[in-house]
């Protein structure tokens, strides 16, 4: 058995260095430590982040919730919320995700685990570094970069050494093929660094002036979802339905195709929010076409994942993963044709500067996102610890409740601000905005008991977590939990 290579000869690209052919289960050992310490550190930001939006959504309807607390106004609280979520829970869920995926699809151990495990802590410290900065006032008012500047190196610092050896291991593979999954994960791995650096210097350590601050700031606000989030959940898409389901994917080339019109045509979409701002037209023209040019990759990545599950949507149901993945996947396209929707002039004129616009945001980032990563969640962590989900009754209270409480979120933000917006461009009764402004309560105060349904699903979760880390596991426990078992479920192809 040959020995690990040191950290000189892995990113030399002329060494010729070829792991044992690994057996799954081997795989998922060598990733239980890394992906265990993401998965950890993910769910106990989501609990954070989740408490931070509370606060923050209670206080739109009732102002002096916390009023004596200088740490818990709504201009710290709202950042602190955001950027646990973006950078805690989302980019750590989306480090273990990936790296989980790769190793899998590469055929390969993890190399070098215990860098992963340094960069881990290094990340997480950062972005507690930063929260407290932001609470204690130090925040930098740019939306998605709120973190002060002298959190940033540290997180930097560390995405470097996590995003080395996602090329390690491709480097490194076994599979004679370079399989979709592994297309989006590499894309996002290098998108991640080239976003956040740029914006980084542009933004906070050498600033521009002018109208070039607000291009920035939205082609990184925008992007960060769309070229970072949005890739890896693609990535767990293409791989899970597939894996679950125990057969291809319906077409590579749609693949091929959805993967390079949206590489090709996200980048520049997000200009679509500076409509009617102080920015050039063709600017703003150029961006809505882009938004309108991503109908393409959406609606060709919809067809695929749909005919992938047609004719299995009993077995999709019955399977934890599938369950909480098609309804991410669904929500991919609801949300990526709103977009499209949302940057014609005469829509956009309605719905900016409304709570449809948290709305459309949550909907990308919770309804498809992180829906697709508690699938995946559900299908990794019994792998890496070879231990069953304990209570198939959580699993079911968490998936009940996300769903129905993003759902009520959504759809109260967007009723209310469609009404908010024809209110404030109606030109012949001229309400009053405090008038406006009190129309709106009722949608907002939905908006708080949707997070606190969500918050106890996601408390479902985490107990259902920790249940299943501290029990021991049962002789012959290899089958993944399933709500019901449909006679026609092939249980040796779930298996994975």
């Amino acid at each position: 058995m040959p020995t690990t290579p040191s950290l000189a000869v892995s990113l030399d690209p002329r060494t010729e260095f070829t792991p044992m052919r690994a057996e799954l289960a081997e795989i998922d050992e060598s990733t239980r430590p890394t992906t265990l310490l993401f998965v950890g550190a993910s769910l106990f930001w989501l609990f954070v982040g989740t408490i931070f939006a509370l606060i923050a959504s209670w206080k739109m309807h009732h102002p002096a919730f916390l009023g004596e607390s200088e740490w818990a106004t709504f201009g710290r609280i709202r950042p602190a919320h955001l950027n646990t979520v973006i950078y805690g829970w989302g980019t750590n869920v989306a480090f273990a995700v990936n790296m989980w995926i790769m190793a899998r699809l590469c055929r390969t151990r993890l190399l070098h685990a215990g860098t992963l495990v340094v960069a881990c802590f290094g990340w997480n410290i950062g972005i507690a570094v930063g929260t407290v900065g932001i609470l204690a006032g130090d925040g930098t008012s740019i939306e998605w970069l709120e973190f002060p500047a002298y959190a940033s190196p540290m997180l930097f610092f560390s995405y470097a050494l996590i995003g080395a050896w996602g090329i390690v291991m491709f480097r490194f593979r076994r599979s004679e093929h370079t399989y979709v999954s592994q297309w989006f994960i590499l894309a996002a791995l290098f998108w991640f660094p080239w976003l956040y650096s740029v914006a980084q210097i542009m933004l906070v350590f050498a600033p521009t002036i002018g109208v070039v601050q607000a291009l920035t700031n939205w082609w990184f606000a925008h992007n960060i979802l769309g070229l970072w989030f949005t890739p890896t959940g693609l990535a767990a898409a293409y791989y899970f339905i597939p894996k679950v389901l125990g057969k291809p994917i319906y077409s590579y080339h749609l693949s091929v195709l959805g993967f390079w019109t949206f590489a090709l045509f996200y980048n520049w979409a997000g200009v679509h929010h500076l409509i009617g701002g102080p920015v050039p037209v063709w600017v703003q023209s150029a961006g809505i076409v882009a938004s309108l040019l991503m109908v393409i990759p959406v609606v060709v990545t919809g067809i695929n994942h749909h005919m992938t599950v047609v004719g299995s949507f009993g077995r999709a149901w019955a399977s934890p993963t599938l369950r909480f993945i098609v309804f991410g996947a669904v929500n991919y396209t609801l949300t990526s044709l709103l977009g499209s929707l949302m940057s014609l002039r005469s829509v956009n004129q309605v719905w900016h500067f409304t709570h449809s616009t948290p709305a459309h945001a949550h909907h990308g980032m919770y309804a498809f996102f992180t829906m697709i990563m508690f699938g995946s969640l559900y299908f990794i962590v019994p792998r890496v610890l070879r231990k069953e989900w304990p209570s198939a009754g959580l699993i079911a209270l968490h998936f009940w409740t996300t769903a129905g409480g993003i759902a009520l979120y959504m759809v109260g933000l967007t009723i209310g601000g469609t009404l908010q917006g024809l209110q404030l461009n109606d030109p012949q009764n001229h309400p009053s905005f405090l008038e406006i402004t009190r129309m709106t309560v009722p949608y907002l105060f939905s908006r708080s008991v949707a997070g606190v349904i969500i918050l106890v699903g996601h408390v479902a979760f985490m107990a259902n977590f920790v249940w299943m880390l501290l029990r021991r596991r049962e002789e012959h426990e290899t089958s993944p939990t399933l709500f019901n078992t449909p006679p026609a479920l092939d249980r040796s192809a779930a298996r994975g």
